[in-house]
């Protein structure tokens, strides 16, 4: 094999091994699945600070960051005017999205009006560790209202006003407090969302006798319907249920019977002699 034709050979080699190679890359790279970043095309506007309940929007509260198209905010904003001088109905935490949902109307103003809902009313009741269930009514929950009448010996307890949602715990204080010392809130005060009738019922226990809370489970709705309770019957033990007859269509509620009274048991007598040294005597022994 002469020179030329040994690097016509290398040459051919050469080509045949790059165009494999070639190949081989290709193939590789076409099976790399295709990664598609998303592309902010439009912002969103975020909070730059923990935003409470019942805050007016100012422009420093907010900021505008990119949001990818490919998920859409639903209800949020893109232009910062649009949330000034809107009050929160609902805590923002630090870079959450603001939406519609979570901002009252520019007519509504700031504080604790915008919450509370269309033919509801806020009344307030005073408590404490124990009465606001140690601290578990938060803004969100549900309870039931109980007041405790004392009359004399014949005190009475019963649930008044039933599954009702806590608009706030604690005052504007103890609120502002707790966030400045990351410490719980101090229930000393709970904002109900009522109906005027059950405002009326709350206000007449509260000077009548001493409020008490219950918490509910959110998904439990059932109204909770109850007689109450006396100190009579508490001391006597359980309460039988009322009976109900149905007489002509028309149902009537009979009390119960009272419980039938305590007899003593009866001991018996015995008749016993009794002999000491010669004399000999009778006696009861019970």
């Amino acid at each position: 094999m002469n020179r030329n034709t040994r690097s016509i050979v290398v040459v051919a080699i050469a080509v045949f091994l790059a165009t494999a190679a070639s190949i081989g890359v290709y193939r590789t790279i076409k099976r790399i699945p295709v990664r598609e970043v998303p592309v902010a095309h439009y912002s969103a506007v975020v909070a730059s600070h923990d935003l409470a309940l019942g805050v007016l929007v100012a422009k420093e509260d907010v900021k505008l960051v990119p949001w990818p198209s490919s998920d859409p905010l639903a209800g949020g904003f893109d232009n910062i005017d649009a949330v000034v001088n809107r009050g929160v109905l609902a805590p923002i935490m630090a870079n959450e999205p603001l939406s519609e949902s979570k901002l009252a109307s520019v007519e509504a103003g700031a504080g604790l009006p915008p919450t509370i809902p269309a033919g509801m009313r806020a009344i307030s009741v005073k408590v404490n560790e124990v009465i606001s269930v140690a601290g578990f009514t938060v803004p969100g929950t549900r309870v039931d209202v109980l007041a405790m009448i004392r009359e004399g010996n014949n005190s009475m307890s019963r649930i008044v006003v039933t599954n009702v949602q806590v608009l706030t715990a604690g005052t504007k204080f103890d609120q502002d407090q707790s966030r400045k010392d990351h410490k719980p809130i101090k229930s000393t005060v709970v904002t109900l969302a009522v109906t005027p009738a059950d405002a009326e019922r709350i206000a007449l226990a509260a000077t009548s006798g001493q409020i008490v809370l219950a918490l509910r489970n959110p998904l439990d709705v059932q109204p909770a319907q109850t007689a109450g309770v006396r100190m009579a019957e508490l001391m006597a033990g359980a309460t039988p249920p009322p009976v109900v007859k149905v007489s002509q269509g028309r149902k009537a509620v009979v009390a119960p019977p009272p419980p039938p009274p305590v007899v003593a048991p009866v001991s018996k007598i015995y008749q016993v002699e009794a002999i000491r040294a010669s004399k000999r005597s009778e006696e009861t022994v019970r």
